[in-house]
């Protein structure tokens, strides 16, 4: 029984942060209908890497979801979204804005059928603003953000992340928004609500305050590589049987430590090591001290020193390294999950641990349409006219 059991969600949403959100919903508990087109079936399944031509990835986002084929513009699929509507607890989608609207589906019409819903509206750059058609991507987020203008070297272009970034971080501020719509929901009895969340936003705050900066000092940040201008030494290291490491030294006495560890520990009484940004001034220094360390030993025994030191260290880890490390492995950050294609499958496990209420993977994702005649025989629609639904392209 997780914390969301009894919550029911209507996945709307495609490639990435909807369906992240609800993976986290229904990872709690939440009952989530993923909700198709018929004919197409939802993009990420064509996502990611494919094992003998079944999707990977897609085990792990539509988790916990029973799939619909649903045609939403064709009219009779908009009666039975309608008809789902009214049960629903929460709904996300992530169309671009007035396209529920032009199928007579938009929240003004849903909330006269259920005043309970919540809508989450997940967008590029909003409902509202002149950006609003705009096709929206994480890339775009992670452009827009200063993300990828202070990531990568010095004299190197901006750098895009290598992952869904902007749409990983926006799937859990839904996964938020939604747990905060349901407690003022049940506090004020019953009243849902809308729930308007774009890609930038959320990016921008994981950024930093570089407009406050600016706009307090006109200070523009740029690209320092790994390096930080709020502490040094900070960067990864080449060990001596080629790994790299990463060390931080964000707090004071770490950055003592790791001087102390790697021989050094005459700059400690310089003036300018007594704060992280005069530290970050030094940092050519700093990073051949520590640097010439790191390289005479193996990533085993850089590792072992520094936490016996009470230093902060961590190895740069590949997908192998992940699956192998005990400690994710002992703590259950990865876990094996039944499967039907594939027997079980090595997933990412639930994001954090709650005592009483723990999450739980109960089935990976599904085929499409999987579960179309179970949910509209729930609605009261009998088989004969299902069959003619799917005949008319309305579900699948």
């Amino acid at each position: 029984m997780g914390p969301l059991t009894g919550v029911r969600v209507l996945d709307a949403s495609t490639i990435l942060a909807g369906p992240l959100a609800c993976q986290i919903l229904g990872d709690f508990g939440a009952e989530v209908i993923k909700i198709e087109h018929p004919a197409t079936g939802d993009g990420m399944r064509g996502h990611g890497p494919a094992k003998d031509g079944t999707p990977i990835w897609w085990k792990e986002i539509a988790r916990n979801k029973r799939t619909l084929g649903l045609s939403l513009k064709h009219p009779d699929g908009a009666d039975i979204f309608r008809a789902l509507a009214r049960q629903a607890d929460v709904l996300v989608e992530n169309f671009r804005p007035g396209t529920l609207e032009r199928w007579g589906i938009g929240p003004e019409v849903l909330h006269e059928l259920n005043p309970g819903l919540i809508i989450v509206r997940v967008t590029g750059f909003g409902q509202t603003g002149p950006y609003r058609s705009r096709a929206g991507f994480g890339t775009l987020a992670e452009a827009m953000s200063g993300f990828a203008h202070l990531t990568g070297d010095a004299d190197g272009p901006p750098t895009l992340p290598a992952f869904g970034l902007a749409d990983s971080v926006a799937g859990i501020a839904a996964s938020s928004a939604v747990s905060m719509a349901l407690y003022e929901r049940e506090r004020n009895g019953g009243t849902g609500q809308v729930i308007d969340l774009n890609l930038l936003n959320p990016l921008m705050t994981a950024v930093g305050p570089a407009p406050t900066v600016y706009q307090l000092t006109g200070a523009i940040g740029m690209r320092h590589g790994n390096r930080s201008t709020n502490n040094a030494p900070r960067n990864t290291y080449r060990t001596k049987d080629d790994h790299w490491v990463a060390v931080s030294t964000s707090a004071q006495a770490i950055a003592e430590r790791v001087m102390r560890l790697v021989g050094h520990p005459e700059v400690i009484d310089e003036p300018w090591f007594a704060a992280g940004h005069t530290r970050a001034q030094h940092a050519d220094e700093l990073d051949a001290m520590v640097g010439s360390w790191i390289r005479a030993r193996t990533r085993d025994e850089v590792v072992e020193a520094f936490t016996a030191a009470g230093a902060a260290i961590a190895p740069v880890y590949t997908a192998q390294d992940l699956v192998e490390d005990p400690h994710v492995r002992e703590t259950a950050m990865l876990v094996e999950v039944p499967d039907d294609d594939f027997g079980t499958v090595l997933q990412h496990n639930v994001m954090w641990t709650m005592s009483t209420t723990p999450g739980e993977i109960r089935f990976t994702g599904r085929e499409p349409g999987q579960d179309t005649d179970e949910i509209l025989a729930g609605l009261g629609i009998p088989a004969e006219t299902r069959d003619e639904l799917r005949a008319s392209g309305a579900v699948s």
